[in-house]
């Protein structure tokens, strides 16, 4: 972290920026007293070194603020990042805030938390429950494969869906994914037409019934067909999904209370991102803003 954070330092200072306030997690909390405290004091860019889950944490406070958010992947997890062609290498993260691509994106909310990526019912939040930190960190994307290969032939369970206010719909599904973006670990895109700024959330019900059913749902969403079998794509600004039982529970790859629902909504263009664009956002144009990092 101290190389990291010289890396930091140096490239803020090359770009002409105040050196910034340095705001350590805890696990009792990992992000989101942090960055709400350096918003308070007056940081108008925040710096969040991490994974998805401390991402999402800083997004909770960051929600309806002025103050952008620019990520320094720094997780076993990346999606955000991934999803909008962030940069891994923490001093290009750092120029490319500096130079003051802005970008307004939606966020996902489950029970008062935010959330950038996705929200899971079922397999999906199962699977990354279930794959332990060691498997990822000696085999990386294959380690959720293993552990989803010994869940296949697992339950179905049954669930209403009902989007915004229309009428509810009953399905049996494996898993239920409301995403704002649409890229899975390794780069598998499942919401192919998923956008960030559209004030809407992509919701995909799977259902797969067999390791057939499986097979053919895995290689239409490997080679992006228009249509997936055992996969239907919904979308909407709000989600209620309501099971047969409770059911794993994730946002954005983190573990959340088993429920047997989840309510899902949409707070359009809440999140100002740095972002790799050519705009400049005319209320950050003027001067260097004074910054503040969570790491």
């Amino acid at each position: 972290m101290d190389a990291r954070r010289d890396v930091i330092l140096t490239a803020l200072a090359q770009a002409g920026w105040p050196e910034p306030a340095w705001y350590e997690t805890t696990p009792d909390d990992p992000g989101h007293g942090q960055t709400r405290d350096a918003v308070a004091n007056g940081a108008q860019v925040v710096f969040v070194c991490g994974g998805d889950g401390t991402v999402m944490d800083c997004i909770g406070a960051l929600a309806g603020s002025d103050a952008a958010l620019a990520v320094l992947p720094a997780g076993t997890g990346n999606l955000l990042a991934a999803n909008l062609g962030l940069p891994d290498d923490p001093a290009a993260g750092v120029a490319l805030a500096t130079e003051m691509g802005r970008r307004r994106l939606d966020v996902g909310v489950v029970e008062g938390r935010c959330f950038a990526v996705m929200a899971g019912m079922g397999f999906d939040a199962d699977l990354l429950q279930a794959t332990s930190a060691r498997l990822k960190a000696r085999i990386g994307v294959a380690a959720y494969v293993w552990s989803g290969l010994q869940r296949l032939r697992d339950r179905p369970m049954r669930v209403e869906i009902r989007l915004d206010d229309d009428p509810p719909f009953l399905r049996r599904a494996r898993t239920v994914i409301v995403g704002n973006v649409g890229r899975l670990q390794g780069g598998v895109r499942l919401l192919a037409d998923a956008e960030p700024d559209n004030g809407q959330l992509d919701a995909a019900i799977l259902a797969p019934r067999s390791l057939t059913h499986w097979a053919r749902l895995a290689w239409g969403v490997l080679r992006r067909h228009d249509h997936i079998p055992r996969m239907e794509v919904l979308r909407a600004r709000r989600v209620r999904i309501t099971s047969d039982r409770p059911q794993p529970r994730e946002l954005d790859g983190d573990p959340i209370a088993p429920a047997r629902h989840m309510d899902v909504t949409v707070r359009p263009g809440a999140l100002l991102l740095c972002v790799p664009q050519p705009d400049r956002s005319p209320d950050l144009a003027q001067g260097a803003p004074d910054a503040g990092s969570v790491a």
